[in-house]
């Protein structure tokens, strides 16, 4: 994981004065911490905790990107996302990304390349997005978990930065990936 810029003002950090689990799901805990603010009061910060996940971008030699529209239930409507999943405890951040890509798709990839860290919902979860970019795509069968039902797309790079403009991709972390990776290939920087 890339470490965070240096700090260059005053110490805002705040000091965990006592933390408790008020929720422990499957997928989710939500905690509640007494903290210590800058200035010496007390407040509480309530938050969720999450495993943390890979985010796939997947290109096909002729620059198709390989996406996924699934239903979710919190909105109760379909999205289309690029393939993504929650890290499993000891799971390194590559071998989640293969391991959801194969899962989710049926396809695996002979070239992997980190693009970037990003956090997606920083007032209210520790939640952590690890980009990748897969090449060299090829088809090896479908295995989804029993509880997943995907449609898998082929959809030309233009068109799915289209489906952006529009609004029929709105799913953030594909926002994000394909917006995040129109950029570098047009020259930004990459890498840890």
């Amino acid at each position: 994981m890339r470490e965070a810029p240096a700090a260059t003002g005053p110490d805002l950090s705040e000091e965990t004065l006592s933390s408790e689990t008020v929720y422990a799901g499957r997928l989710l805990h939500a905690r509640l911490d007494r903290v210590r603010l800058p200035n010496g009061r007390e407040s509480t910060r309530e938050y969720l905790v999450h495993p943390g996940a890979a985010v796939v971008i997947p290109l096909f030699d002729n620059g198709d990107v390989l996406l996924e529209r699934q239903h979710r239930y919190p909105l109760h409507r379909d999205f289309i996302e690029l393939p993504a999943g929650k890290f499993d405890p000891q799971e390194t951040e590559l071998a989640c990304a293969q391991r959801e890509l194969k899962e989710e798709t049926g396809y695996t990839a002979d070239e992997w390349q980190y693009l970037a860290t990003f956090y997606p919902c920083i007032g209210y979860s520790d939640e952590r997005l690890v980009f990748f970019l897969a090449r060299g795509l090829r088809h090896v069968g479908d295995g989804p978990d029993h509880d997943e039902f995907l449609e898998i797309l082929r959809v030309p790079w233009q068109e799915a930065l289209a489906m952006i403009g529009d609004g029929r991709i709105c799913e953030g972390k594909t926002v994000m990936g394909l917006l995040w990776l129109a950029r570098y290939r047009q020259g930004g920087a990459a890498g840890r």
